[in-house]
């Protein structure tokens, strides 16, 4: 029996790793190929996996340690961060999507059955979704915060809907009873992981740590989340919560990153056995006779949720081009999705064919994420192409402007002449602000997050909108402005505001910044004047740097650095510096040493100690308390506590140490 298990895991192995490279091959998410590789080797396809008990246990286990690490997560900052979106943008997609699946079903199936599919639709892919705004670099956009914030609040209705279920098949009975029972349940369990969490849980981690064990920390780790889930387990409630509570129970220690750090590799592989778990569930003939049904279900899937998140995201007062981003991004069923489907299977809500469909649906959506999340930004322009939405937007845009008129402060952009546009403002739009400010060059700021914009609407010229519509840049003052900066992380939002700020003022000098250097020529074809890619930049100013620290003449170094930029961001053409930068460097170090009493330099000028004719080493500069001279002479006295700067290769550094020291210690041999 143990061989055939290992066989098993063997065969999983093996065959994710083919089946998941060429998903990469192809920029399909991990989790994707993890779910195909469970379809190949299930039992309706290759049947690699003849006793799949072994993977469903396994599959527990992963979702114990999923739920384990989302808890820990869940931090407190970052449910203070993102309170608005989270709680008013997260409740208000969830309760939209649950109240819209229930009445689409509710005269097929009843309203029970109504509440299941509405919470199991409800939920979105949070590693999907992250992982592909991570490799797009949208995390830090409007739409990606607020798919963060809207993923967060979905994590936390999880608890309530695991408990929910039981109810709706009349497992828990609501005579009072039962309810106290469960209640205690609850109190019981709660109150002893607080109970825990403050008064034990410091000592033990204290303890454990202080070991320097990383073998340690891993068994406490594993051995808390798993514990805790068994409990509750043995309370009649679920792996998942207990391993949840868990989780938010270590996420308040001051170990919680060593916690998390330790718990990341084992989560990664059984949450992969959980998607494959899930993969093998799907019945591959069942899904090729009733593919026109499975791919109806999956398109109502998609559309239900696209039409139920744009208007949770255009609550928080988010540009129209933000909610159908945002709205596409979550357009897929999230991975806890399978676990209620198979736990409502269990309880026999819904029947194996009503599975089998919601399972091949829900893999569907996952396997079209990328390509949803791609074809968002066309589709947004589509939609604020109409008339009729450009006149809303613009009526939202004036409603703000007129609040910040009838508060005493101007705001019109089409007051000003000469001045300069910011569009975006986060740590970059900070910046140019300041520095406009600094100089007394007139300016505006344009920014798509309104509560950045509450915040700053007293102390900066901030306006509310997407500047990428006309409308938008006309409050602005694009028409008379001299300089527009686009600082955000949006490429498709981007290269609408270059093309309509183009059109509207030819002379305009535009500037945007992007994170990539594949997306400059597509910003230069649309009318940028200059293009900053943050990537190529970043490691221009290291390289730079670097060279600074080997000695390389500062006039190498700029004349290197601005022939790489007259080249368009390439190195197509070889800058002579005679010979290589290695060879013509010596060894050349700056070390600092202090001069300690009674040592043989205390009180002597740096002539006398003779330190270059001498000893080979320069004095670069000498710090007396908090008085530094950068350019000491022969005349330079040494005191007890002066630190010196030497500047020589390391060979005579060493060397001449000894003349630091109190006489008789340190002496080179």
């Amino acid at each position: 029996m143990e061989d055939l298990i290992l066989r098993e895991i063997v065969v999983l192995f093996i065959l994710s790793i083919i089946v998941v490279l060429v998903c990469l091959r192809f920029r399909l998410p991990s989790i994707v190929g993890f779910l195909l590789t469970g379809v190949l080797c299930g039992p309706s396809a290759l049947g690699l996996i003849p006793t799949p008990e072994a993977v469903d246990t396994m599959a527990d286990v992963g979702v114990a340690f999923l739920m384990f690490s989302i808890g820990m997560e869940l931090s407190g900052k970052e449910l203070v961060r993102l309170k608005k979106p989270l709680f008013l943008g997260g409740s208000m997609q969830v309760l939209l999507t649950m109240a819209f699946v229930f009445v689409l079903t509710f005269w097929w199936c009843g309203p029970r059955l109504g509440i299941v599919y509405g919470c199991m639709v409800t939920l979105s892919s949070t590693a999907i979704v992250l992982s592909l705004l991570q490799q797009k670099a949208l995390v830090e956009s409007p739409q990606g915060q607020v798919c963060l914030a809207v993923l967060i609040f979905q994590d936390l209705a999880i608890v309530p809907m695991v408990l929910i279920f039981p109810l709706l098949s009349g497992g828990l009975e609501l005579d009072t009873n039962s309810m106290l029972l469960a209640a205690g349940k609850g109190v019981l369990v709660i109150g002893g992981i607080l109970l825990f969490g403050k008064y034990l849980l410091h000592r033990l981690m204290f303890s454990v740590v202080s070991t320097r064990s990383r073998e340690l920390m891993l068994m406490t780790t594993l051995g808390l989340c798993l514990a805790v889930a068994l409990i509750t387990s043995w309370l009649g409630l679920s792996l998942a919560l207990g391993a949840f509570l868990a989780g938010l129970m270590m996420a308040e220690s001051e170990y919680s990153l060593n916690t998390l750090e330790s718990i990341m590799p084992f989560k990664e592989v059984f949450s992969s056995i959980f998607f494959i778990s899930v993969g093998m569930l799907l019945d591959v003939r069942f899904f090729l006779t009733h593919l026109p049904v499975i791919a109806l279900c999956a398109a109502a899937i998609i559309a239900a949720k696209i039409l139920m998140v744009a208007p949770a995201v255009r609550i928080l007062r988010y540009s129209m081009r933000t909610a159908i981003l945002a709205a596409f991004s979550l357009a897929q069923v999230g991975e806890f999705s399978f676990v209620l489907a198979k736990s409502a299977l269990g309880l026999e809500l819904i029947s194996n064919d009503s599975y089998q469909i919601f399972l091949a649906a829900s893999i569907l959506t996952m396997v079209l994420t990328p390509l949803l999340i791609g074809v968002a930004p066309r589709a947004a322009g589509t939609v604020l192409k109409r008339s009729d939405v450009q006149n809303a937007e613009a009526a939202a845009d004036d409603g703000m402007e007129q609040h910040e008129e009838n508060s005493g402060i101007i705001r019109d952009g089409r007051q000003l002449r000469d001045h300069l546009i910011i569009i975006g403002f986060g740590i970059g739009g900070k910046i140019m602000a300041h520095g406009a400010k600094r100089c007394g060059i007139p300016y505006i700021i344009s920014e798509m997050n309104p509560d950045t914009v509450e915040r700053y609407r007293s102390t900066e010229p901030i306006r509310h909108g997407d500047a990428s519509f006309p409308l938008v840049l006309e409050h602005l003052g694009a028409a008379t402005a001299r300089a527009l900066a686009i600082l955000t992380s949006d490429p498709a939002g981007s290269r609408a505001i270059i093309a309509n700020a183009r059109a509207m003022n030819p002379s305009l000098h535009i500037i945007v910044r992007t994170r990539f250097l594949g997306n400059l020529d597509s910003y230069k074809e649309v009318g940028a004047n200059e293009v900053i890619p943050e990537e190529f930049e970043t490691s221009l100013e290291v390289f730079a740097r670097v060279l600074n620290h080997y000695l390389v003449p500062r006039q190498t170094i700029d004349q290197y650095v601005s022939a790489i930029r007259r080249e368009n961001y390439g190195m197509q053409r070889q800058l002579g510096m005679g010979g290589s930068i290695m060879e013509s460097l010596p060894d050349l170090q700056l070390v600092a040493y202090a001069v300690e009493e009674d040592s043989p330099l205390a009180g002597k000028t740096i002539g006398q100690a003779a330190l270059r004719k001498e000893h080979g080493v320069t004095a670069a500069g000498v710090r007396r308390g908090d008085a530094i001279n950068n350019n000491p002479d022969a005349q330079t006295t040494l005191l007890a506590g002066d630190i010196v700067y030497l500047l020589s290769t390391q060979e005579a550094l060493t060397k001449a140490a000894w003349l630091f020291h109190t006489a008789g210690e340190g002496r080179a041999d």
